[in-house]
């Protein structure tokens, strides 16, 4: 596996990672540029981090007899669809427009961008995948087999995700913050 492979990779690949190592994440916040934009990119990476720990809990209490399976389902329904097609929306919108933009802006940074949208791809099987369980776990809330293969393709989704979402964060909040985004 190369450092490009999201399933492999433990951060950036070092070349890339010292590329935005003068703008470090545990500056951004003070930064006199941060809000606007790079406030709203980490809030809705919150979103989808909290999307998932929600669907993991929902389900784990719907199989372990704490929720009700029509309440189960109608919560999964709304929070998985929410996920799904934030997450499909969020990365077009990356994909199609904030990427080739701070590309030009960073040509520097040309593999990093290269990396995520090589991400989305590799996200989106998970994505379609997570979509079908869904509906199929919702359409039949007494279905507990449906809930755990849900429960079971979400907690797997969940590193991958994470190492996703951090790894865009630490290559597109400093181009933010660099370029008043």
């Amino acid at each position: 596996m190369s450092d490009d492979d999201l399933g492999a990779r433990t951060g950036l690949p070092p070349a890339l990672a010292a590329l935005v190592a003068d703008l470090p994440r545990s500056g951004w916040s003070a930064h006199p540029r941060f809000g606007g934009l790079a406030a709203f990119w980490l809030e809705k990476h919150l979103e989808f981090r909290r999307l998932c720990g929600l669907l993991e809990r929902d389900l784990q209490a719907r199989l372990d007899g704490r929720a009700a399976p029509e309440t189960a389902a109608r919560r999964l329904w709304q929070a998985g669809g929410m996920l799904v097609g934030g997450l499909h929306d969020h990365h077009g919108i990356e994909d199609h427009h904030y990427f080739p933009v701070m590309q030009e802006l960073e040509p520097r940074l040309a593999q990093g961008f290269a990396l995520l949208d090589g991400d989305h791809h590799a996200l989106d099987p998970w994505l379609a995948r997570l979509e079908a369980e869904i509906r199929a776990a919702a359409a039949d809330p007494q279905d507990r087999d449906a809930a755990g293969r849900l429960l079971g393709s979400v907690e797997a989704l969940s590193p991958f995700l994470s190492r996703h979402l951090e790894d865009e964060e630490d290559l597109v909040v400093p181009v933010i913050l660099r370029h008043a985004m």
